[in-house]
C-alpha cells in the first residue's frame, strides 16, 4: 500500500502508519523528530511539504542541510517523490551564486539549501522568508550556539505569515540541557521519539543483531603504555600539587583536560597568577600523551608513529619538554622498532570477520582515524572479493589529502553500484549520507558519544537484516568509550521521554526600542569579512540589513559620512605590532567626515608582549592626533547596538545612505594646512596644529627662522634645524637631511 497525495507521485513511499501520525502531529506545531536513520526521516519531511504546498499554494518550503552532498541527496529526494516541476525544486549552495540565488528564489517551490548560504543571504536581505510555509531542519542537534539553524529559526519566526518548523535528527545528545537548547532554539513545541522497539515501528524494521568483540593488548604494547604512563603521572601530579584536578590516575580523560585547558586560558586572559602558565604546559603534555596512549590501545602502533612523527615537527614549549623526557623518548623507539612488524591485533580479528561475511554484501568499517583508515584499506584489498576504498572529509591533513565533495558522490555511487563493496570511513560518513544496502557495520573502535554511535549503526539494517560488530581491546580506553556511549545513549531515550510532552516556549524578544525608530528596514553596507562576526545577525534584529561589499576603508559604512572600524582587543593589540593600526586610522579619517572605531572585548593590557604604555600611547595617539573616537564594547551584541544608535543619530539628521569612499574624502581648508605641516620632518599633527596656532599660516610657519620655530612647544634645535633644511635645500640636494 502507499501515500495517496495530491503532491506525491503515485507509487513510490510506502504507507506506514508511524510516518503518517508523525506527519498528522507536526503538521499543527512545530516539531523535532527523533529517530534512527532507517525509519525515514527524509519521508515525513516530503509528506509534511506536501501537505504544506497544497494548504498554502502560494508558499514555498525551504529544507536547510549541514553539507552540500546532503543537500544534492534532499534535492533528489523533493524530485523523485514530489509531483511538482523539477525546475521548481532548486539547489542553494556557495556553489549558487548570490545573484542568481535572489533569481531562482522567485520562481522556486521547493529549495534545499546549506545553512550559511541561507544565513548570509537574509542578512543581505536578497529574500525574504515571508512566504515559507516550512522550513526543514536536517540533522536538528546542530541548532546550539552560534550555528547557522538557530539564526535562521529566529528570522523565520518572525518573518512568516505561516510558519511551522520540523526538526530532523537521529539523536539530539544525552544532556537534558542541550536537548533543551536544541527544542528552545527552534521553537521547538512537540517532540516525536520513535525506536526500533516501538510497537508502530517494528513491522517495518529489519533485524541488527549486534556482536562485542574483544582483543588483547599484546605484551610488547604494554611496554609502550607504561612509559606513557609514568610519564603521564608525573605531569598530573604536579596539576593535583597546583589544585587543578583531584587524581593523578592517568586514566584522565582528553576532554576532561581540554575543559581545564580552557579554563586555564581564561584565567590568562583575566591576568592569571604564574601557575596558570605551568599548569597549562603540563595540560599540553598530557593531551599529547593522553592521545598518544589512545592510539596505542585503540589503533596500533603505525598510527602511534605517524603522531610521533608529527610531535616531533612541532614547536611549542610542552612538546619540546615532552621529546627531551626519557620514557617518551624510549617509548617513541619500541614504536619504531616494532611498527613494521607488527599492527593491532583489531586489525587481524577485522580480516577474520570480514573474510567471513558473504561476498556479496556490502560492508561499512568505521575507524577515528584517517592513517588507520589507510592501513585497513591496504589490508583487505589483499583479500579476495574485497574491493575496499576509504572515505574521508574535505581537510587535507598534513600530507594526507582530502576528498572533494565531488569525490566522496564519486565513491559513494561506486560503492551503490558494487565497483567498491567495502567503504572505510571517517566520521564524515556518520551523519546524514545516503548509503543504502549495507549488510555489515564493523566499528574498529567504540566512540563516547551516543549521537555518533547511533549513526554508525543505523547505517545497516534499512532494506534488509544487517550486523553491527564492535571491536574492542581489552582493559583499555575503548572498553571506556563504549560504556560512556552506552550509559549517554540510555540517558538520552530517558529525558526524551521525559521532555517530549514539555512545551517549549521561545525566550522572549529582546527589546525594541530602536526598531521603534525605524519605520522600515534600513540598510549598511558592512565589509564581507564581517558576515562571519555575530554582529551583522545581530543588526537584523535592530531592522538593519547588511549589505555585504568588499572594503578598502572601514568595516560598517552607515552613512555618506560616518563609518566604523570594529577592532576586537586580539586585533588591535596584533595591529599595533605588525604597524599597521596608525595607516588603517588615517585612512579612516581622511576617507570619513565622521569616523568611528568600536573597540570590542577585554584583555587588551594583558598581552605580555605589549607593554601597557605601548597600548596607551596608541588609544591617545588615535583620539589626539587623528580626532577619532574609539567607543568600547562588551561583545558582539553590543557592538550592533552601538552601530544602530549611530544610525538612528544619522538618520534624525537627515543623512544619506551609507555611500563607500575607497578615495580620500575632500579635505577642508583646516585639514590641508595641517596635512602640509605635517609633512615636514618629525612634525606629526598635534606638532602641525601648534606651528599653525603660533604662526597662522602656512606661509609664516615656511618663512620662520629656526630661533623663531623653538618656541612651539615640542620643536627643539635640531628639529628646527631640519626643518628650515626640507624647506630650504633646492631639489634633489643629495645633502643630509
Amino acid at each position: 500500500m502507499h501515500v495517496f497525495h495530491p503532491l506525491v507521485k503515485e507509487g513510490v513511499i510506502e504507507s506506514r502508519l508511524y510516518q503518517e501520525v508523525i506527519v498528522g502531529n507536526a503538521s499543527r506545531e512545530n516539531t523535532l523528530v527523533v529517530a534512527p536513520t532507517a525509519l525515514g526521516k527524509t519521508v515525513i519531511a516530503v509528506l509534511l511539504a506536501a501537505h504544506r504546498l497544497e494548504k498554502f499554494p502560494r508558499s514555498r518550503i525551504l529544507m536547510i542541510s549541514t553539507t552540500r552532498p546532503l543537500v544534492n541527496q534532499h534535492s533528489a529526494s523533493f524530485k523523485r517523490f514530489l509531483k511538482i516541476p523539477e525546475e521548481q525544486i532548486c539547489v542553494f549552495t556557495g556553489y549558487t551564486p548570490p545573484q542568481e540565488r535572489e533569481e531562482l528564489w522567485k520562481t522556486s517551490r521547493v529549495v534545499c539549501a546549506t545553512p550559511q548560504v541561507i544565513e548570509n543571504d537574509l542578512i543581505s536581505a536578497r529574500y525574504s522568508l515571508q512566504d515559507v510555509s516550512l522550513i526543514i531542519f536536517d540533522e536538528a542537534h546542530r541548532s546550539t550556539g552560534e550555528y547557522p539553524y538557530t539564526f535562521i529559526a529566529k528570522r523565520y519566526m518572525k518573518e512568516a505569515e505561516n510558519p511551522l518548523i520540523l526538526g530532523l535528527t537521529a539523536s539530539p545528545g544525552g544532556d537534558e540541557d542541550k536537548i533543551a537548547e536544541v527544542c528552545e532554539s527552534l521553537f521547538i513545541k512537540n517532540i516525536e521519539v520513535r525506536t526500533e522497539k516501538d510497537p508502530d515501528v517494528r513491522p517495518y524494521i529489519k533485524t541488527t543483531e549486534v556482536e562485542w568483540v574483544k582483543v588483547d593488548l599484546p605484551p610488547a604494547f604494554e611496554k609502550i603504555k607504561r612509559q606513557l604512563e609514568d610519564a603521564l603521572i608525573e605531569r598530573l601530579k604536579t596539576l593535583k600539587n597546583l589544585g587543578l584536578i583531584r587524581s593523578a590516575a592517568p586514566g584522565i580523560s582528553k576532554k576532561d583536560l581540554l575543559r581545564l585547558r580552557e579554563k586555564l586560558q581564561r584565567g590568562l586572559s583575566e591576568g592569571g597568577a604564574p601557575e596558570i602558565y605551568v599548569g597549562l604546559s603540563n595540560v599540553a603534555a598530557c593531551i599529547n600523551l593522553t592521545h598518544a596512549l589512545e592510539l596505542l590501545e585503540t589503533q596500533g602502533l603505525g598510527t602511534l608513529q605517524r603522531y610521533f612523527e608529527r610531535m616531533q615537527k612541532g614547536t611549542s614549549k610542552a612538546v619540546k619538554n615532552l621529546l627531551g623526557d626519557l620514557r617518551v623518548l624510549r617509548a617513541m623507539r619500541l614504536t619504531d622498532g616494532l611498527a613494521e612488524e607488527m599492527h593491532h591485533p583489531k586489525l587481524d580479528k577485522l580480516i577474520e570477520i570480514i573474510q567471513k561475511a558473504p561476498k556479496s554484501g556490502r560492508i561499512m568499517v568505521f575507524t577515528q582515524y584517517r592513517d588507520s583508515a589507510q592501513k585497513i584499506v591496504e589490508a583487505l584489498e589483499k583479500l579476495p572479493g574485497r574491493r575496499a576504498v576509504r572515505f574521508v572529509g574535505q581537510a587535507s591533513k598534513d600530507s594526507d589529502k582530502g576528498l572533494s565533495q565531488r569525490e566522496q558522490l564519486d565513491i559513494l555511487e561506486k560503492f551503490r553500484s558494487g565497483e567498491y563493496n567495502v567503504l572505510v570511513a571517517t566520521s564524515v560518513a556518520e551523519e546524514g549520507l545516503d548509503i543504502p544496502k549495507v549488510d555489515l557495520v564493523v566499528f574498529y573502535e567504540p566512540i563516547p558519544s551516543e549521537i555518533r554511535s547511533i549513526q554508525r549503526r543505523g547505517r545497516t539494517g534499512r532494506s534488509r537484516a544487517g550486523k553491527v560488530v564492535v571491536l574492542m581491546t581489552k582493559n583499555t580506553r575503548d572498553e571506556g568509550f563504549y560504556w560512556s556511549s552506552f550509559h549517554r545513549e540510555r540517558r538520552m531515550r530517558e529525558i526524551l521521554h521525559r521532555i517530549r510532552d514539555k512545551y517549549y516556549r521561545p525566550s522572549p524578544e529582546r527589546q525594541k526600542q530602536l526598531m521603534d525608530f525605524f519605520e522600515a528596514e534600513h540598510s549598511i553596507i558592512v565589509d564581507s569579512r564581517e558576515l562571519a562576526s555575530r554582529v551583522a545577525k545581530e543588526l537584523l534584529d535592530h531592522g538593519i540589513v547588511s549589505k555585504p561589499k568588499i572594503l578598502d576603508v572601514g568595516d560598517y559604512v552607515l552613512s555618506d559620512r560616518l563609518a566604523v572600524e570594529r577592532k576586537t582587543a586580539e586585533d588591535f593589540l596584533q595591529s599595533i605590532i605588525d604597524k599597521r593600526l596608525l595607516r588603517q586610522v588615517l585612512r579612516l579619517k581622511q576617507s570619513y567626515e565622521k569616523p568611528v572605531i568600536i573597540l570590542e572585548g577585554e584583555g587588551i593590557y594583558s598581552k605580555r608582549s605589549i607593554h601597557p604604555n605601548a597600548v596607551r600611547g596608541a588609544l591617545a595617539s588615535i583620539v589626539v592626533d587623528f580626532g577619532v573616537p574609539i567607543v568600547f564594547s562588551r561583545d558582539e551584541k553590543e557592538t550592533a547596538a552601538l552601530i544602530a544608535a549611530m544610525l538612528r543619530r544619522e538618520k534624525a539628521e537627515g543623512r544619506e545612505d551609507a555611500q563607500i569612499r575607497g578615495d580620500k574624502r575632500v579635505l577642508t581648508l583646516r585639514e590641508q594646512q595641517e596635512s602640509v605641516i605635517a609633512g615636514l620632518p618629525g612634525v606629526n599633527i598635534t606638532l602641525a596644529r601648534r606651528l599653525l596656532e603660533e604662526f597662522r599660516s602656512v606661509e609664516r610657519v615656511f618663512r620662520a627662522k629656526e630661533e623663531e620655530l623653538t618656541r612651539v612647544q615640542g620643536i627643539g634645535e635640531k628639529k628646527a634645524k631640519e626643518i628650515r633644511r626640507v624647506i630650504t635645500a633646492l631639489y634633489g640636494d643629495q645633502g643630509s637631511v
